[in-house]
Order: structure tokens, then sequence, then C-alpha cells
């Protein structure tokens, strides 16, 4: 039998606005960043389809951004807010991808950088820059405790502007 394919698809959180006394962890998007994440959720169901799971940042700004990309999707998956995703770097990011369920084939991990683009970096072995509203689509067979270094490959790579 041969191994299932698995896919992560990274998206780094739409623009975000920098407004006076609110902490980090509650900045919203901004009005371009509302446009952009529509554009994400646009390519998402035009290029990747269906997805089984979506784990997210607690942050408002990825919570936003799930919510618009969402709107566009056929079917879309209940979220998984993780508090582990916010500000993490790439080695904790790789711990959240190792403990996604069996049967999940298609995976969303909606975070920030540096930690999404290094994760990016880590498991393909390839830099790409990821910009808000930046979309990374990574494959590999096996499971998805299976994440290491160098085990995907980068299928896809966008940065969405709407």
């Amino acid at each position: 039998m041969a191994p299932t394919e698995r896919h992560l698809v990274i998206l780094r959180h739409a623009k975000s606005a920098w407004p006076d006394g609110v902490p980090d962890t509650q900045r919203p998007l901004t009005k371009r960043g509302v446009r952009d994440a529509r554009a994400a959720g646009g390519w998402l169901h035009d290029h990747v389809g269906s997805l089984d799971a979506v784990i997210c940042s607690p942050a408002e700004r990825t919570r936003q951004t799930w919510t618009l990309v969402s709107e566009v999707l056929a079917d879309p998956p209940r979220p998984t807010y993780d508090d582990r995703i916010y500000g993490a770097p790439p080695d904790v990011l790789l711990d959240v991808v190792r403990d996604l369920a069996d049967d999940v084939g298609t995976a969303l991990l909606i975070g920030h950088n540096p930690g999404v683009e290094e994760l990016v970096g880590l498991l393909s072995g390839q830099w790409c820059g990821m910009a808000t509203s930046s979309v990374a689509v990574l494959g590999w067979p096996g499971s998805w405790v299976d994440a290491a270094p160098q085990v995907a490959d980068l299928r896809d790579h966008i940065t969405l502007r709407g």
C-alpha cells in the first residue's frame, strides 16, 4: 500500500493594523488585509480545494483572516485555535503539524512571521518569502508525524492581493 500524501497549506495572516494601546494579540486587519484575505480564500478555493483541518493562531488578525478565507470555501472545517502558534519558532510549529490527526489529508496552518516563513524553509529546504497573505503549499508522502526537515516538496507559493 502506497503511503498517504499529506498536504500542508501555510498561510500568513493578512495585513494588520497597529492601533495605539491595542495589545499585539488583538490587532485587527486593515481594509487592505480584508481584501487580501478574501483573495487568499479565492485562491485556496481554486487551487487547493477541500481542507480537512485548520489550525490557527488565536490572535485577532489570524482569526479574522480565517473568517474571511472560510467565507469563500465550500464546506470549510471548524478551526482549532492553538496557542502554540502565536509567535512560535519553526520547531514548535513542526510539533503542531506532527499533532494533526491521521485522518487529515490536507491541513491549513494560519500563523505569523518569522515562524511560518522558517517552517516552509525547514520542511522544504527552500526559502520563500511569506509576506502578509502569502500561501505556501507543501506535500510529502507518509504521515504528519513524518514532518521533518526537507521532507516536503514546495508545490506552490503565492502572495495574494485583493
